[in-house]
């Protein structure tokens, strides 16, 4: 490969950015949505507390009962006058935020969530990425305005810091146990909704900056809405010539993909989920591909990856593993009864899996005895021995978390970026049904197994990774990603 083209596979790297869609939809005032008188909001508020108290593995394992009872106790009093879904979610998301399992979050009803791009716009206009005392513009809805643009630092949102909004938010949201840099990403992801949905509208907003000399100024801003694509002026496109690749393709990228340079003898493997993409035949034909090429610095890319399958995650960490392991210390459920099953998604087929699959132990816990006592063995075949970079963030969650802890601290693997959002002692998972509440509809995710991966470690952090590597407002404003640039000059400096 010439000096040219791997310049441009690594600026390719550098630059990849995610854009957010700006897809027009009809706008609706969410003042139209129906309220639940409150003798129906508390019926559901003491259902699920129900529910959850009598099938949550862990329900105590990060907040004492006196605490969550008590918690739960200002929740009711709060409830004292009607209320709409989007009001109602809020009560009850920051109630259960206080559980910290990642995997018991709330959700919308399926009817609202059907009909939500009714009420998206208008809404806040900016995008702001957080991370510990900053708050960067990633994209603003006025696309013309020369004043806030991508790279921009926020200071104040109407008068108050911005500090102020990222904490109210942080309650909104479930963390495994006190890793919130997943509140971080799940903010910086869906900020001007969150807003709307938290904070409501307001008819302009005074957003306090630092201009490009680094001093404080003021600008106030509209409430965004697109044009509608019916009244833009349609002129007629030149045909552009694409690659043929089939929808199917399509999205097996966006799930997983794999990129070779053959002259640094280094590969790029990012991978956004371990649910889908027929990744055990995948797997097998990349590190047949990356043994075949002699690669000897491999990065995965497990930023966007919030975990799926187990059985993908052990397959992967088999490739790179160099000696035996298992799942778990333990794996357990409170019962495999389901108290009031008939709120409970499936809830015949989660009690049969757990019977099929489960022992009952002599404390009268149910343990999937496999993910306790079972070694997996290295891959023999193909196994990848070189520099392993691993890159994760606040969206590396679950199995993709199983996949870094097992593989932390070997000699060969670096965990490069900032902390996980998956816990690295343990979270409760495997199994997650919905809980649907009768008079809203408003969904909990109930996840049935308490899974300590590793007992030795420290209980209640992410994953921290060997080398911290922030993001930059600098390379916000550029248009480059820090991670990958700090990763290729170590590959390039051990090449060397």
């Amino acid at each position: 490969m010439s000096r040219r083209l791997w310049m441009g596979w690594v600026l390719l790297l550098l630059m990849r950015t995610i854009v957010p869609s700006q897809t027009v939809i009809a706008q609706k005032s969410v003042s139209s949505l129906s309220k639940f008188p409150v003798a129906e909001l508390k019926e559901d508020a003491i259902l699920l507390k129900k529910i959850l108290e009598a099938n949550h593995p862990s329900l105590y394992w990060h907040t004492s009962k006196e605490e969550l009872d008590s918690s739960f106790n200002r929740l009711l009093i709060s409830l004292n006058d009607s209320l709409d879904e989007i009001a109602f979610k809020n009560r009850i998301a920051g109630w259960v935020a206080q559980i910290k399992c990642g995997h018991t979050s709330t959700l919308y009803s399926k009817s609202f969530l059907k009909n939500l791009n009714q009420y998206r716009y208008p809404r806040f206009p900016l995008q702001i990425k957080f991370w510990e005392d900053s708050a960067v513009v990633l994209s603003n809805g006025y696309t013309k305005d020369s004043i806030i643009k991508r790279g921009t630092i926020i200071k104040q949102i109407n008068g108050l810091p911005v500090s102020w909004y990222r904490n109210r938010l942080f309650q909104q949201i479930s963390n495994d146990g006190n890793a919130v840099n997943h509140s971080y990403q799940v903010i910086s992801n869906g900020f001007p909704d969150l807003y709307k949905q938290v904070f409501g509208l307001d008819s302009a907003y005074l957003i306090g900056f630092l201009d490009s000399k680094g001093k404080s100024d003021t600008v106030s801003l509209g409430n965004f809405s697109p044009v509608p694509r019916d009244s833009l002026i349609k002129r007629p496109q030149p045909p552009i010539a694409r690659p043929e690749i089939s929808k199917r393709q399509m999205r097996l990228l966006s799930i997983r993909s794999l990129s070779i340079d053959t002259v640094t003898h280094s590969a790029y493997l990012r991978l956004t989920s371990f649910s889908k993409g027929s990744l055990k035949s995948f797997f097998r034909r990349s590190f047949k591909k990356l043994k075949k090429e002699n690669i000897q610095h491999l990065i995965i890319d497990l930023r966007e990856n919030g975990g799926g399958k187990i059985s993908n995650s052990i397959n992967l960490t088999r490739y790179l593993t160099n000696k035996p392991f298992k799942v778990a210390d333990s794996v357990v459920a409170t019962n495999r009864k389901l108290k009031y099953g008939k709120h409970i998604q499936h809830s015949w087929m989660y009690w049969l899996a757990m019977n099929l699959g489960a022992h009952k132990a002599e404390d009268g816990s149910i343990h999937y005895r496999r993910f306790e006592r079972h070694y997996f063995q290295p891959n023999t075949n193909n196994a990848f021995k070189g520099q392993v970079y691993l890159v994760q963030g606040g969206y590396t969650f679950s199995a993709a978390t199983l996949v870094v802890g097992a593989l932390k601290g070997q000699d060969n693997i670096k965990v490069v970026g900032e902390e996980s959002g998956g816990g690295y002692y343990g979270n409760s998972a495997m199994h997650i049904p919905n809980i649907t509440l009768p008079n809203t509809n408003i969904r909990v995710r109930l996840p049935l197994y308490r899974m300590v991966i590793d007992s030795n470690r420290p209980k209640g952090s992410g994953i921290v990774p060997d080398i911290k590597i922030p993001p930059s407002s600098t390379a916000i404003r550029e248009g480059w990603d820090p991670k990958m640039a700090a990763i290729l000059q170590m590959i390039q400096s051990k090449n060397n």
